[in-house]
C-alpha cells in the first residue's frame, strides 16, 4: 500500500472516529429533543384529529378519530374568529409601530447622541428582560380610569383621558402601546448594529455628490438594512402572533372579548379540557405564523 493509500484511510478512520464521539456528545441532547419536543409535537398534531378531551387521558386509545372536524369548527367559531382579528390587529399595528421606534432610537444613538450613549441603550433595554407579567401589573395601574398616572398626567392639560382598559375601543391600543414599549429595545439594539456595519464611505460620496441626510437614510442606510430589518420584523412578528400574558394579566380578554388574543383562547380550550379543538387551533396558529414568515421573506429579501 502506497503512503498515501496510508495517509487516506488513517483520515477516514479519523473522521469516522470525531463522527462517533460528536453522535455520543449530542446523544443526551437528542434523547431530551425527542423526549420533551418531538414527541408532544407529533401527539398533539395527532390529538389535533381526534375528539380527545381530559376524561380520554388515562384511556388515550379510546378515542374517536373526527379528521378535520376540529378545524372546520374553529373557522366556525365566533369568538375564535373574534380572537384571530384581535391577533391580527395586534400584528398589523403593534409591528410596524415597534420597528418604527426602534429604528428611531437606533439612530438618535448611533448619530445623535454622543454622551452616555450605554446609559440610554440600557434604559431602552430594560423593559425586554423585565418580567412581562410585572410590566404588564404595572402597566395595568397606569392605565387605571380614576387614579391612573396616565390619564392624571392627561388631566393636567385638560384632557379627560379614556376608560383605558374598560373600553373595548381603548382596550387593544392600550395593549399595543404597551407592547411596542416592552419589545422595541431588542429590535433597536439589533438596528443599531446593522447602522454601525453601515460603510460611512458610502455616506460620505454620497454627501459630496449633493445627496441630503434623507436621501442618504433612503437611497444608502435602508437598502443596507435590509437583512436586519428582515430578522427584526420577523422575530417581532412571530413573537406578536403568540401574544398571551398582556390580555391574560391585564384584562383577561375583555371587555367583550375585545383584547382576547389567538393563544389566550387555545389556553382556555386546554383549561376547559377539549384537548382537541386546542391543538387543533394551536396548528392553525402555527401554520399562519409560516405564511406571515413566508411573505415577509419575499417582500424584505435582498434584492441585487
Amino acid at each position: 500500500m502506497t503512503t498515501t493509500a496510508r495517509g487516506s484511510v488513517s483520515r477516514g478512520r479519523a473522521s469516522r472516529g470525531t463522527g462517533r464521539a460528536a453522535w455520543l456528545l449530542a446523544l443526551p441532547f437528542c434523547l431530551l429533543f425527542v423526549v420533551f419536543t418531538a414527541w408532544p409535537v407529533v401527539q398533539s398534531l395527532f390529538m389535533s384529529f381526534t375528539d380527545t378531551r381530559n376524561r380520554d387521558l388515562r384511556t388515550p386509545f379510546a378515542v374517536d378519530f373526527v379528521g378535520l372536524e376540529n378545524y372546520a369548527k374553529a373557522f366556525s367559531d365566533p369568538t375564535f374568529l373574534t380572537a384571530a382579528g384581535n391577533t391580527a390587529y395586534f400584528v398589523l399595528v403593534g409591528v410596524p409601530l415597534t420597528l418604527g421606534v426602534a429604528l428611531a432610537a437606533a439612530i438618535v444613538l448611533d448619530k445623535g447622541i454622543s454622551r452616555f450613549r450605554a446609559i440610554f441603550r440600557l434604559g431602552f433595554y430594560t423593559p425586554v428582560i423585565t418580567s412581562i407579567v410585572a410590566v404588564a401589573v404595572v402597566w395595568r395601574f397606569l392605565l387605571q380610569d380614576e387614579f391612573g398616572l396616565i390619564n392624571t398626567v392627561l388631566g393636567w392639560v385638560g384632557i379627560d383621558g379614556p376608560n383605558w382598559l374598560g373600553d373595548p375601543d381603548w382596550a387593544m391600543p392600550a395593549m399595543i402601546l404597551m407592547g411596542a414599549w416592552r419589545n422595541f429595545g431588542t429590535a433597536m439594539i439589533i438596528f443599531l448594529a446593522g447602522l454601525q456595519a453601515v460603510p460611512a464611505s458610502l455616506h460620505e460620496a454620497a454627501a459630496i455628490d449633493g445627496a441630503g441626510s434623507w436621501q442618504r437614510f433612503r437611497h444608502i442606510t435602508l437598502p443596507l438594512l435590509r437583512p436586519t430589518l428582515l430578522f427584526v420584523s420577523v422575530t417581532t412578528a412571530i413573537g406578536y402572533l403568540q401574544f398571551f400574558e398582556e390580555p391574560f394579566v391585564m384584562t383577561n380578554g375583555g371587555p367583550l372579548n375585545s383584547t382576547i388574543s389567538a393563544t389566550m383562547y387555545t389556553y382556555e380550550q386546554f383549561g376547559f379540557g377539549d384537548y382537541g379543538y386546542a391543538s387543533a387551533m394551536s396548528y392553525l396558529i402555527f401554520v399562519v405564523i409560516a405564511i406571515v414568515t413566508a411573505v415577509q421573506f419575499r417582500l424584505l429579501r435582498e434584492r441585487a
